[in-house]
């Protein structure tokens, strides 16, 4: 039994003795760093190396765009490249409703970034850009039945009639006042352009032409002066239409003096 306990006491004053040399401390604590980094190196590699789901742009879409769910997709891609790509969207939520940017097209397969994103007040409203000068912009108020279901767009060339009712006779007039006039911009009523594939809840407001002053003057009167009895109503033309566009003018010359003449009358009463 004595002999048992030596050999214990023995066991145990070499693992004291061993426990208080100060090279096993400084190995110890070597292990102990050398283990902490190899696990904080192997979670920050997983973490980097994880794929993440981000929205990218299944087609291309044109400068100006409002952006649609069927023009979103997902992809997987490294946890590490969101990390770095600060500008990076990585929510589908944050993408579809807004618009690409004024400045440059979406490539199809293309990820988005914060930059190539607005929101509908963001956008500059580019139909007063350009405008000739002695110009000036006349708007004509439609909806979605006298725009044939929203088929009107900006850079369509389109006709204008007029129908009204003879002075004196009450026959009714109808008839091409103006032809190929460039649409400038299709509003909603709240004054943001409908753009080429705006979803299908846009409802169209208003059309905008740019326009000579003479041109603006006879179209404003039709407007105020002689309503309810003259309306103005655009006409849909085809593509070749807008592809062989003419210049803007004035067709009718008996309605241009028809407008005039109840100014007149107006004026003078």
């Amino acid at each position: 039994m004595a002999n048992v306990n030596a050999v214990a006491n023995k066991k145990g004053n070499v693992f004291v003795r061993f426990l208080g040399n100060k090279n096993t401390f400084t190995i110890l604590g070597l292990l102990g760093c050398i283990a902490t980094l190899v696990v904080g190196y192997n979670i920050r590699i997983r973490k980097q190396i994880s794929p993440t789901l981000v929205p990218y742009a299944k087609q291309t879409i044109e400068a100006r765009s409002v952006i649609n769910a069927d023009m979103v997709g997902n992809v997987r891609v490294t946890t590490g490249y969101t990390s770095t790509a600060t500008t990076l969207v990585t929510s589908a939520q944050k993408v579809v409703n807004l618009r690409a940017t004024y400045k440059s097209n979406i490539p199809k397969g293309s990820l988005f970034y914060s930059d190539m994103l607005k929101t509908a007040a963001q956008m500059p409203d580019s139909a007063f850009a350009g405008i000739e000068d002695g110009n000036t912009i006349y708007s004509l108020p439609v909806d979605r039945t006298t725009t044939f279901n929203n088929s009107i767009r900006a850079g369509d060339y389109i006709d204008l009639y007029l129908s009204t009712t003879e002075p004196g006779t009450g026959n009714l007039v109808y008839a091409k006042l103006i032809e190929s006039i460039k649409v400038l911009a299709v509003k909603d009523r709240n004054g943001n352009n409908i753009l080429k594939n705006f979803h299908e809840n846009g409802e169209p407001s208003q059309l905008l032409f740019s326009v000579d002053n003479d041109m603006f003057e006879l179209l404003m009167l039709s407007k105020y002066v002689n309503s309810p009895r003259v309306k103005i109503t655009p006409v849909i033309r085809n593509t070749q239409y807008t592809k062989d566009a003419r210049e803007t003018s004035i067709t009718n010359e008996e309605l241009k003096q028809l407008i005039l003449s109840q100014r007149s009358e107006k004026t003078v009463g």
